[in-house]
């Protein structure tokens, strides 16, 4: 053919190409990707290799992809924690790893290194103490469980990252094997051999220690041979979750998003084609030709779900069971992150556990008074007071919303040029107390704190932006990600335990209030029903009550009159410890003591206060939880105590 009798035919302006191009583009591209190959194309920089391992996870993100097939199976997380709240949040890391229970003898676990078995996690933590930042890393191996001892298997990971970084590392681990996979938690500090800043690459963290950690269960357990990967993807065929089956498909997808599950491997061809009969049962994939599929656009996002709702199922069923508790799974809830608004739920914790050891997140499983069994993200672990098992609690959602204090300062702020402060606010209101403006300033403080959402100037006023209530609104919503739920402790004490208890207890609160929990017929409901019942006779027999025809009167006194009575056993009790005689503290009465400790009453929590020839217990603050040993002085008063903490008048006041 001559140059000259070449004329290009040239589509309309703006035209993307025709449907049957874009059918025959669609089909090279799923071409490339069966092939496992790729676009070409060099996206912007992103910093992924930049630190050290980059270059290791180069080599190894390079390989065959079809070379580490038979390989062995390892799950990696991890996260970098930064200072924040420093040594205090690592020691309470660590704490929570060497818990009770997680060994395969239920033994609390056991820090080791890389040469001793056993280390002081003390003196790791005061090594790391100033570092920016340090490594978490969770590695289980899908293997795990043919593993005796887990300890080699980190070492040698451990001594191959070094190698990969060019550096010494400064690690402590444990293992744990009190779930269906065994697992070890490594913390890395974030310095280097030379005390520097350790940065390691995106990619090494994200790919490159997995397939350490895969070549290393490799060599311990040998490859997977046929057998065992045609069973894993058999059963994979029926899994309701997110598999690798799935994501095979989603690469194979055209331009149309249609995907066929023909394959030159029989095995493979007949395991696409079971997968997507599955997913079409679940309402995922359609089949619109012969031969042809069409996926769900939110495929991945929905399997995942799915599948995590089916771990908090078994961990319900798990945890209930394990407490001798029969309870349908028909009346499981699960309030998580993805789930709507929660109703306060009232009941018996039956299980506190983590539920991302990653991202320190922990859940409650609830038995409910409303029949049901409850499962509650509750957030951060320091976010929750401690809930021990059997304890009876109120958990409802954290408000995101401004409150009353916000709006309070917005509006004396607006009057006032954007400026707040207890002076301002007294004179704009006269009826307000000083004690009264002071929350509102507390609430500042705490917005500063955690958001910069508000100013303080140097002679101690607030600079309030007109915004001011947008920004509380996110800062809420901030807080709510880390604590989604207020959880209430309404009483310690096993419901067993109340049911002849000397004292005021939450069955007493409940029978005289006038809007009691609504109790199911079933469950926790049924147990309360018959432990409300059994207290009302207790109650009779020592004339707190009497039947009236067809009802119960309870003595108008009958709770001060039982809590007073456990008071002053507890009293006669720690005066005999303290070596002081107790005094009732009285309204309006100034205290100023020693805070001891607390003490955990049928009616509630009190904390012990000394003074020097006497001692006095009064409700308990959770502002108080860090300050025992120190001296606390305030004014008794009907709506509670404000504290002041240390000698000085001028000391911190909290509330």
């Amino acid at each position: 053919m001559q140059d000259e009798e070449f004329k290009p035919s040239l589509g309309k302006i703006g035209s993307r190409g025709s449907k049957a191009g874009k059918r025959f583009a669609g089909q090279i591209r799923a071409a490339i990707n069966r092939a496992g190959g790729g676009s070409g194309r060099r996206g912007r920089f992103v910093g992924s290799r930049a630190g050290r391992g980059g270059a290791a996870a180069a080599v190894l993100r390079a390989r065959d992809p079809h070379a580490a097939f038979r390989q062995r199976r390892v799950v990696v997380k991890a996260r970098i924690k930064l200072a924040g709240k420093g040594v205090d949040g690592a020691r309470a890391h660590l704490r929570y790893l060497q818990r009770d229970g997680v060994t395969r003898e239920g033994e609390p676990g056991e820090l080791y290194s890389a040469d001793s078995d056993r280390v002081d996690g003390k003196a790791f933590i005061d090594r790391a103490d100033g570092d920016r930042h340090q490594f978490r890393f969770i590695v289980a191996p899908e293997d795990g469980i043919e593993y005796d001892d887990l300890k080699p298997l980190t070492r040698r990971l451990m001594a191959q990252m070094e190698e990969d970084l060019g550096t010494r590392l400064d690690w402590v681990a444990v293992d744990h094997f009190n779930t269906g996979h065994p697992h070890t938690h490594i913390i890395v500090r974030g310095n280097d051999d030379r005390g520097e800043n350790l940065v390691i690459a995106r990619d090494y963290i994200s790919s490159g220690i997995r397939e350490r950690a895969a070549e290393l269960v490799s060599l311990d357990l040998g490859p997977r041979t046929d057998r065992e990967i045609e069973q894993r993807l058999r059963q994979e065929m029926e899994r309701e979750r997110f598999t690798s089956i799935d994501r095979q498909l989603l690469r194979l997808r055209d331009d149309d998003g249609h995907v066929s599950p023909v394959s030159r491997d029989t095995f493979r061809q007949t395991l696409r084609q079971g997968r997507l009969r599955k997913l079409e049962r679940m309402g995922l994939a359609e089949e619109v030709g012969s031969g042809r599929w069409r996926l769900d656009g939110e495929l991945e996002a929905t399997l995942r779900r799915i599948g995590e709702r089916g771990d908090i199922i078994k961990t319900m069923h798990r945890e209930l069971t394990g407490k001798g508790l029969a309870r349908s799974a028909a009346d499981y809830v699960v309030h998580d992150r993805s789930a709507e608004q929660m109703q306060p739920v009232v009941g018996r914790i039956v299980a506190r556990g983590l539920a991302d050891e990653i991202t320190d997140r922990h859940y409650l499983v609830v038995d409910g008074v409303d029949g049901k069994s409850h499962y509650v993200d509750i957030g951060k672990s320091e976010a929750t007071q401690p809930t021990p098992e059997g304890c009876i609690v109120r958990v409802t959602p954290r408000e995101t919303g401004p409150r009353q204090v916000d709006r309070t300062i917005a509006e004396i702020a607006t009057t006032h040029d954007g400026r707040y402060s207890i002076d301002i606010h007294l004179k704009h209101d006269p009826s307000a107390t000083e004690r009264f403006a002071e929350t509102h300033v507390r609430r500042l403080e705490a917005i500063r704190r955690a958001t910069d959402g508000v100013r303080r100037e140097p002679d101690g006023t607030w600079t309030i932006a007109p915004d001011h209530l947008d920004r509380v609104a996110g800062y809420e919503r901030q807080r709510a990600r880390a604590e989604p739920v207020v959880v209430d402790k309404l009483s310690s004490m096993l419901l067993e335990s109340q049911v002849s208890f000397d004292g005021a207890t939450w069955l007493d609160r409940e029978l005289v209030s006038d809007t009691p929990e609504a109790l199911h017929s079933s469950g926790f409901g049924r147990d309360v029903r018959e432990a409300q019942g059994r207290r009302r006779q207790w109650l009779i027999a020592q004339g707190l009550a009497r039947e009236e025809q067809d009802r119960i009167v309870y003595r108008a006194n009958m709770l001060s009159i039982l809590g007073q009575r456990e008071l002053n056993r507890v009293a006669g009790r720690l005066s005999s410890e303290l070596g002081l005689p107790y005094a009732e503290a009285r309204s309006g009465e100034r205290i100023d003591g020693t805070l001891r400790r607390s003490v955990e009453l049928g009616s509630g929590k009190y904390a012990v206060i000394e003074k020097s020839r006497e001692f006095t217990m009064v409700p308990w603050r959770p502002v108080l939880e860090h300050h025992i040993g120190k001296e606390v002085s305030g004014v008794v008063r009907a709506e509670g105590i404000s504290w002041t903490i240390g000698r000085e008048r001028s000391g911190p006041g909290v509330s």
